[in-house]
C-alpha cells in the first residue's frame, strides 16, 4: 500500500514541523506548554548566559572543487560566526573569480566528458537516493551546523529542515527516471522528436536564511537532469552545504558535478553570474542582489536566469475570523526563522472590526515569544544573523517610531551579547510607511486596518512584491475571491508556510522569475531540441 504522502508546515505548535495534508489545521499556541527551564520573554538571560556548545565538530571549511576540499587560490580564509556572541566558529576558505574559474572548468570536464549526462537516469536516481539516506543518517550533525551557524532554534533545523530538505533530494530522486521528451505529428511525411536534454553547467547562488533547504531546491532538479553545478554558499552560513556536499560524493557522485565555492557576493558570486561558461543561473537573496544577477548573466552570455527574491506578504484576516487562531498563525507567519524569511506575512491586514482585539492579542503573544539560546530546549527565537542585519533591524523600529507608527511592544535589543531582538509589534500604520513598504527581515509585526475586500486586495497588491499571501476566513467565497485577486506565487488559506516539494515556490513582480520546486523547477535545468528526419512512403503520419 503506497505511503500518504505528507506536506511540511512550519507554523504548527511553537513553528515547528507537524505533518499535514496540505491545508494545515490550525492549532492555538501559548506559553503554557513550554518545556521546563525555558526562558521567559525580553529577558537579558538569552544572550548573557554562557551559550550552549554544540555537539558537533566542523568538519569542512575549504572549496569543494573537482571531488577534491582545496585551499582557496590566494589562500584566504574568512570568518564564519556564531550569532549567538558574535565569536568565530571556524575560518573558511574564501573563493573568487580564480577559485569560480576553476569549479566551472571542473563542472565543465564532469558535463563533457564525465559519466554523469550518461549514466541511466535510473543510476542517477540511486546516487541521489543513497545521498537522502546519508543525510537521514546524519541529521543530527546537519541540524546542529545550521542552528549553529544560522542562530535557528535546533527544535526547527531538527524536526523541519533537515527532513524537508531530505525529502525534497527524494522527490527528484524520483523524477531522474521520469523525465522525456515526445514524438509529435507534422503535417507531411517527417518524424518529429522533442527532447528535453540538460542545459549543462548550472551557477547557483543560495541565501543565509536557508542554506539547506536551498541546497536541496536548487541542486537535487539540476542533478536529476543530469547538468553539473558550481554552487556559491552565502558567506554567512557556508557550514552546511559544504557537509552536505561531502556525503554527496560518499553517496556516489562522481568527481566535478557539484563544485561548492564559499565567498561574497561581489567577488565569488559576480564571477560566477558573468562566466561564459555557465549555461544556466539560479539565484536565491534579495531582489536589489537580482537585478544585479541578470544583469551580468546579460551582458555576459545571456544565460537563462531564475530568481527568487524578496517579499512583503499580506496576511489578511476578515472579521469572521477566529481570533484567537488569527493571532497565533499571524504571529508564526511573521516570526518564523527570527522574521528572516522571504515570504513572511510582513503586513497584517486586519478588519476594523476585529483589528482592536487583534491587536491585543497580538501583543500578548509577541510578549510569551521565548527568546533565547537556539539550542536550549523551548526557545522560539534565535538571534538574527549578524550584525549588520542587527542594526538593519533596529533602524526600522526607529523609522516606525518616527513615522507616527504605534511601537505596542518590543523594539529593542535582548540582553547586551549577540544579536537577540524583542518580538515587536506596530499597530495603527499608514500604507505609505517604510515598514509597510519595505522588506524589513526581521522580527517586526506591523498590523494595518481594513474595511473591506475590495479595498484590502487594492491595498495589498500596491507593493513591487508579489511572492505570497495569506487568508484567513470562514468564507469559501471570500477566500476564492482573495487567492485570484492576490498577485503572489503562492496564497496560503487558514494556513501559512505549508511547503512540500511537490508544490512550486516563486514570484510574481519583483519577487522573481520562473519557479522552485515541483515538476516546475526541472524546466530551469532542461533544453528543449526538435529532431526532423524525412519519412520514405511510411504506413502512417
Amino acid at each position: 500500500m503506497a505511503a500518504r504522502r505528507a506536506s511540511f508546515s512550519f507554523l504548527s505548535g511553537r513553528g515547528l514541523l507537524r505533518r499535514t495534508p496540505a491545508t494545515s489545521l490550525l492549532r492555538s499556541d501559548n506559553a503554557r506548554h513550554l518545556l521546563p527551564g525555558a526562558l521567559r520573554r525580553f529577558s537579558t538571560e538569552p544572550a548573557d548566559e554562557e551559550p550552549i556548545k554544540p555537539s558537533v565538530e566542523v568538519k569542512y571549511t575549504q572549496l569543494l572543487i573537482n571531488g577534491n576540499f582545496v585551499d582557496a587560490a590566494s589562500g584566504k580564509t574568512f570568518p564564519t560566526a556564531d550569532p549567538r556572541t558574535g565569536e568565530v566558529i571556524a575560518r573558511v576558505a574564501e573563493g573568487d573569480e580564480e577559485d569560480i574559474n576553476r569549479a566551472i572548468a571542473a563542472a565543465r570536464r564532469a558535463f563533457d566528458e564525465g559519466p554523469w549526462p550518461r549514466m541511466t537516469a535510473y543510476e542517477r536516481c540511486r546516487v541521489l537516493l543513497r545521498f537522502a539516506d546519508l543525510m537521514e543518517r546524519h541529521a543530527d550533525e546537519i541540524a546542529a551546523l545550521e542552528s549553529w551557524d544560522g542562530g535557528k532554534p535546533l527544535e526547527q533545523t531538527a524536526r523541519a529542515e533537515v527532513p524537508m530538505a531530505t525529502r525534497c533530494m527524494r522527490y527528484y530522486a524520483g523524477w531522474a527516471d521520469k523525465i522525456h521528451g515526445l514524438v509529435v505529428p507534422a503535417d507531411g511525411p517527417h518524424h518529429v522528436q522533442v527532447l528535453q536534454e540538460p542545459i549543462g553547467v548550472a551557477g547557483q547562488i543560495i541565501p543565509w536564511n536557508f542554506p539547506l533547504l536551498m541546497f536541496a531546491w536548487k541542486v537535487g532538479p539540476a542533478l536529476a537532469c543530469g547538468n553539473t553545478v558550481v554552487l556559491k554558499t552565502a558567506e554567512q552560513t557556508p557550514l552546511s552545504a559544504l557537509y552536505v556536499a561531502s556525503l554527496l560524493h560518499e553517496a556516489g557522485l562522481p568527481d566535478g558535478v557539484l563544485n561548492v565555492v564559499p565567498g561574497f557576493g561581489p567577488t565569488a558570486g559576480g564571477a560566477l553570474a558573468s562566466h561564459m561558461g555557465v549555461d544556466k543561473l539560479a539565484f536565491t537573496g534579495s531582489t536589489g542582489t537580482g537585478k544585479i544577477i541578470l544583469e551580468l548573466s546579460a551582458r555576459s552570455n545571456l544565460k537563462p536566469v531564475t530568481l527568487e527574491l524578496g517579499g512583503k506578504s499580506p496576511f489578511i484576516v476578515m472579521d469572521d475570523a477566529d481570533v484567537e487562531q488569527a493571532v497565533e498563525l499571524a504571529h508564526q507567519a511573521l516570526f518564523f526563522n527570527q522574521g528572516q524569511c522571504c515570504c513572511a506575512g510582513s503586513r497584517t491586514f486586519v478588519h476594523e472590526r476585529v483589528y482592536d482585539e487583534f491587536v491585543e492579542k497580538s501583543k500578548a503573544r509577541a510578549e510569551r515569544r521565548v527568546v533565547g539560546d537556539p539550542f536550549k530546549k523551548g526557545v522560539e527565537q534565535g538571534p538574527q544573523i549578524d550584525g549588520q542585519q542587527f542594526k538593519k533591524i533596529l533602524g526600522y523600529v526607529k523609522s516606525g517610531v518616527d513615522g507616527g507608527a504605534t511601537l505596542v511592544t518590543g523594539g529593542d535589543r535582548v540582553g547586551s551579547r549577540g544579536f537577540y531582538i524583542q518580538p515587536t509589534v506596530f499597530a495603527d500604520l499608514q500604507d505609505e510607511m517604510k515598514i509597510a513598504q519595505e522588506e524589513i527581515f526581521g522580527p517586526i509585526q506591523s498590523i494595518l486596518k481594513f474595511r473591506e475586500v475590495g479595498e484590502v486586495v487594492r491595498r495589498a497588491n500596491a507593493t513591487h512584491y508579489g511572492l505570497a499571501a495569506g487568508v484567513f476566513t470562514t468564507s469559501l467565497d471570500t477566500a476564492n475571491t482573495l487567492a485570484r485577486a492576490l498577485r503572489v506565487g503562492s496564497v496560503w488559506v487558514n494556513c501559512y508556510d505549508v511547503f512540500d516539494a511537490a508544490i512550486p515556490f516563486g514570484g510574481y513582480k519583483m519577487s522573481g522569475i520562473g519557479r522552485e520546486k515541483g515538476a516546475y523547477s526541472l524546466r530551469n535545468y532542461l533544453q528543449t531540441k526538435a529532431v526532423v528526419t524525412p519519412l520514405n512512403d511510411p504506413a502512417w503520419l
